[in-house]
C-alpha cells in the first residue's frame, strides 16, 4: 500500500517538474523582442497543428515563446480566435461593475454563487487566450494548452450550474431534481474535462467520429443538466413578470449557435483557404460562446437582485457554502487530469520520437 502510495506521488512530482519546461516570466519580458516570423502554409507545420480547410496563416513551430506572446498583435489564423476571447474579458468586467454598483453586492452566502459563476467564466476565457496564443510553440505545448483549456471548459460548466440552481430555479424543479443536481453537475463537468483530455490524448489528426463523441456527449449531459433549471423556468414562468427569461432564452439561442458551429467546420469547408483569417467556424462558436456568457451575467443579475433576501432562507446556509467549497475541489480534480493526461502524452511522444530514430 505504502509503494503504490509512493509511486504515485513520484509519478505526480515528475509530471509537475515538466512544468519547468514552458517559459517563466522572467524569460519573456527579458532581453530585446524578437522579430516575428512570416506566417507559413499547412504544408509546413506538424499535421497536429492543421484544421480542415485551413490552408494558410500557420505559425512556425519552435519560436522564441515571445514571438507567440508578441503574435498577439500579429495576423494569423489563430488571432480572431484569441481576439474574440480576450476582449470579452473586459466587457463581462464592465458589465460586472455596472450591475454591482446598480443592485449592491455584498460578499455573503448569498453572492457567492454569483461571485463564483464569474471566476468560472473569466477562467475559462483566460485559458482558451493562452491555449490559442501559445499551442503552437511546439507537439508538447499544442498538448498543455489545450489540456488546461478544458479544464477552464469544466469549471464554466460548474460556475454556470451553480448560478441556475441558487437564482434560477423553482420549487417545482427543485422538488424533482433537488440535491442530486449539483453533485451531478460537478460529476459530468469533471467527466467534459476527462473526455476532452482523452479524446485529445486518444486520436490524431485526421481525426475520427470518435473523438467528437468523447467531447460531445460528456459535455452535452453536462449541458442539458445545467441548463434544465432554465429552461423548467421559461416553459411554466409568465415572462411578462420576470425580465431575466429574455436573458435567458438568449444565453440558450447562443450556446447552441456556438455548439453548432463548433461541431461543424463551416464556412470554411466550403471555401477552402479563403477563411484562413477571418470567418472560420471556430471564430464564430467563440463570438456566439461570449455572447452566451454575457447573456447569462445579466441574467443571473437580475434573477440574484430578485431572490437574494431569500436564498439563504431556501436553500440553507450549509448547502450554499457546500456547493460553493466543491467548485475549488472540482478545479484541482480537473487540474490534475489534464497533468495525468499530459503525463501518458509525454510517454506517447517520447515513444513516437525513438521510434523515428
Amino acid at each position: 500500500m505504502l509503494t503504490d502510495i509512493l509511486q504515485r506521488f513520484s509519478a505526480f512530482t515528475l509530471t509537475v517538474k515538466h512544468l519547468s519546461r514552458f517559459p517563466h516570466i522572467s524569460d519573456l519580458i527579458s532581453g530585446s523582442p524578437p522579430s516575428l516570423a512570416a506566417t507559413v502554409p499547412a504544408s509546413e507545420v506538424p499535421t497536429l497543428f492543421r484544421e480542415p480547410y485551413i490552408l494558410s496563416g500557420y505559425r512556425p513551430v519552435q519560436q522564441d515563446w515571445r514571438c507567440y506572446v508578441l503574435s498577439l498583435f500579429q495576423r494569423h489564423n489563430e488571432s480572431l480566435n484569441v481576439w474574440t476571447h480576450l476582449l470579452a474579458v473586459p466587457v463581462l468586467l464592465i458589465r460586472w461593475w455596472a450591475n454591482v454598483s446598480a443592485l449592491g453586492c455584498p460578499l455573503d452566502a448569498a453572492s457567492l454563487p454569483l461571485g463564483l459563476f464569474m471566476v468560472s467564466a473569466l477562467t475559462y476565457l483566460c485559458l482558451s487566450v493562452a491555449a490559442h496564443l501559445l499551442q503552437s510553440h511546439s507537439v508538447r505545448a499544442h498538448y498543455f494548452f489545450f489540456f488546461l483549456d478544458y479544464v477552464g471548459v469544466a469549471v464554466y460548466q460548474y460556475g454556470c450550474s451553480l448560478g441556475h440552481y441558487f437564482y434560477t430555479s423553482e420549487p417545482a424543479w427543485r422538488d424533482r431534481i433537488g440535491r442530486l443536481f449539483l453533485p451531478g453537475a460537478a460529476l459530468f463537468a469533471w467527466l467534459s474535462c476527462a473526455g476532452c483530455c482523452f479524446a485529445k490524448y486518444k486520436y490524431r489528426r485526421p481525426y475520427p467520429v470518435q473523438r467528437k463523441i468523447c467531447q460531445l456527449i460528456p459535455t452535452g449531459v453536462a449541458y442539458v443538466l445545467d441548463i434544465s433549471p432554465v429552461v423548467h423556468r421559461l416553459l411554466t414562468t409568465s415572462w411578462t413578470q420576470e425580465s431575466s427569461l429574455t436573458f435567458h432564452t438568449l444565453q440558450i439561442a447562443s450556446f447552441l449557435l456556438s455548439a453548432f458551429f463548433f461541431s461543424c467546420p463551416v464556412p470554411e469547408r466550403f471555401f477552402p483557404g479563403r477563411c484562413d483569417f477571418v470567418g472560420q467556424g471556430h471564430q464564430v462558436f467563440h463570438v456566439f460562446l461570449s455572447m452566451c456568457t454575457l447573456f447569462q451575467l445579466e441574467a443571473l443579475f437580475q434573477d440574484y437582485a430578485r431572490r437574494r433576501e431569500t436564498v439563504v432562507v431556501v436553500f440553507g446556509e450549509w448547502q450554499l457554502w457546500w456547493g460553493c467549497v466543491t467548485f475549488p475541489v472540482l478545479l484541482t480534480c480537473c487540474i490534475l487530469t489534464a497533468l495525468l493526461t499530459m503525463r501518458y502524452t509525454d510517454k506517447k511522444l517520447r515513444e513516437q520520437k525513438d521510434t523515428n530514430l
